[in-house]
């Protein structure tokens, strides 16, 4: 039989009165759903027409680490990320996002990827695969926030 540690919610190293007065930083990587202002916030109808299992289940959905992304020169949406997918051999997906985010920020982080869509070239890069985000409109104005899982996941690791 396996057995796997999960880690605690305790708070190491800080006495109970410290740990009152922990920053949202200090939190987690979460902020909680009561800290958050959810009124203004409208999202798109749930799409009526389903997805057989068969269909859906042939998507391959990764992490992915972020080694570098940079900005795409000549473009003002596209930044480009080199991802450890897990298999040895960086991967490069393109996506329109640098209008939420600057690149410097994202290095580090472990993202959900799709792996196996089909090569598409963009500004004479190949893109192989997308990253998933989460977009919503808030306040008449689009908000965009790619997944980002915990660190401690692999890069390569399958979701379900």
């Amino acid at each position: 039989m396996k057995y796997v540690d999960f880690p605690t919610m305790k708070t190491l190293g800080k006495n109970a009165g410290e740990a009152e007065k922990a920053t949202e930083a200090e939190e987690g990587f979460f902020t909680p759903n009561a800290k958050i202002d959810f009124s203004k916030v409208k999202v798109e109808p749930l799409f009526e027409e389903t997805v057989d299992f068969d269909t859906f289940s042939k998507i391959d959905f990764r992490a992915v680490k972020v080694k570098d992304c940079k900005a795409v020169p000549k473009s003002k949406k596209l930044l480009q990320f080199t991802l450890d997918d897990g298999t040895g051999t960086d991967r490069t997906i393109l996506s329109g996002i640098h209008a939420y985010y600057e690149p410097e920020e994202l290095i580090g982080k472990t993202l959900i990827a799709i792996t196996n869509l089909p090569p598409r070239p963009m500004m004479g890069i190949e893109s192989c695969g997308m990253l998933l985000s989460a977009v919503n409109e808030r306040n008449e104005e689009e908000e965009l926030h790619l997944l980002m899982v915990d660190n401690h996941i692999p890069a390569g690791a399958k979701l379900y």
